[in-house]
């Protein structure tokens, strides 16, 4: 059993402290908000982080019901980390946090961001009333994960994985895909660097970027 340093206070904001609070941990939760991971995984898109360091995270989220490990059936056999259904409760916290970060004066816009932080930023903008009138599928691939999204009528789903079917591939990195979505960013601009390249029906990513307008 992990000894987990506690606040010894009775709030129960505080006692949330005591089970997410310490360094990496709701960098942990972010990751797994769009589906489970392996430790592996988890390690590279926290790679600041040492394996003992995030090794003692999981096990207290774990402990903490936070978190929980699964085999997955062959042919894979491998651990995955997934958020419980009382962990997943966690994403409009998340959400929030990363809004008010991005406020902070002393933000920095020089270092690179990964997957999940991009495909949360994406989800945070996201406008219901500019997507009343679109429904589309895209899969987002980055060089280590995917993810399928979903516009549906003013809702989007966002998940780890491929998509069936989309209408639209966009092979890119997180900080391009934040550039097309926030920073003015063009297409084509995207293209000659080299930073995306589009599959499937083109014209589909306009409208899809306009479901996420910059703050």
């Amino acid at each position: 059993m992990t000894s987990m340093r506690t606040y010894g206070d009775g709030c129960s904001s505080a006692h949330a402290l005591d089970l997410v609070g310490e360094r990496w941990a709701l960098l942990i939760v972010r990751d797994l908000l769009f589906g489970p991971k392996r430790f592996t995984d988890l390690q590279g898109g926290l790679a600041h982080g040492s394996p003992n360091v995030l090794t003692q995270r999981l096990r207290e989220l774990e402990e903490a019901r936070v978190v929980r490990r699964r085999r997955l059936p062959p042919p894979a056999s491998a651990n995955v980390y997934e958020l419980t259904e009382w962990g997943a409760e966690l994403e409009p916290i998340l959400l929030a946090l990363q809004r008010w970060g991005a406020g902070s004066p002393a933000l920095t816009h020089d270092r690179p961001v990964g997957c999940d932080s991009a495909m949360l930023a994406l989800k945070n903008s996201f406008d219901p009333a500019a997507a009343r009138d679109s429904s589309l599928t895209a899969e987002v691939r980055f060089a280590t994960d995917s993810f399928r999204l979903t516009v549906d009528h003013g809702t989007v789903d966002i998940a780890r994985g491929q998509a069936q079917d989309p209408d639209l591939v966009v092979e890119t990195d997180p900080d391009t895909l934040e550039a097309l979505a926030f920073a003015g960013l063009s297409v084509a601009a995207a293209e000659r660097a080299g930073k995306l390249v589009v599959h499937g029906h083109r014209e589909v990513l306009p409208r899809l970027l306009e479901c996420f307008p910059p703050g």
